[in-house]
C-alpha cells in the first residue's frame, strides 16, 4: 500500500514538474520594432521595440536614444544593464513600452540587448 502511495506521489510530481517546465514564458510575437518617429504618435503605456543608437547619458537613468527618423529619451532602470556594456556605436534593441506626460514623451524600458549590424 505504502509503496503504490509514493509510486503515485512520485508520478504526481514528475508530471507537474515536467508541466512548469513547458510553462517558462510566452513564445509567440511580441512588440513590434517602430522607429522613434512612429514611437512619439503612439499612445501612453504602448508596447514597442526601438532599435537604434544610444547617443549620450543624460543623468537619472535617463538616455538620448536615436534611429533614422529621429531621437527621443529613453529610462534605462540600473538594474536592466546585467553587465551590457555599449557606446555610441553600437546598435542596440530596447524593449518597453511608451510613457506620454505634459508636453513630454519617453520611453520607459523593460529590456535592452546590444544586435549585430
Amino acid at each position: 500500500m505504502k509503496s503504490t502511495f509514493f509510486s503515485c506521489l512520485i508520478a504526481a510530481l514528475i508530471f507537474i514538474g515536467s508541466f512548469a517546465g513547458a510553462q517558462e514564458g510566452f513564445r509567440g510575437p511580441g512588440p513590434d520594432i517602430v522607429t522613434v518617429e512612429t514611437a512619439k504618435s503612439l499612445r501612453d503605456d504602448y508596447p514597442i521595440v526601438l532599435r537604434g543608437k544610444i547617443e549620450r547619458f543624460l543623468g537619472d537613468e535617463k538616455y538620448l536614444f536615436t534611429d533614422v527618423t529621429g531621437s527621443i529619451v529613453v529610462e534605462i532602470d540600473n538594474r536592466l544593464w546585467r553587465g551590457l556594456s555599449v557606446d555610441q556605436n553600437d546598435t542596440v534593441e530596447i524593449v518597453g513600452e511608451v510613457d506620454k506626460g505634459f508636453m513630454r514623451t519617453e520611453i520607459e524600458a523593460n529590456g535592452i540587448k546590444k544586435v549585430s549590424k
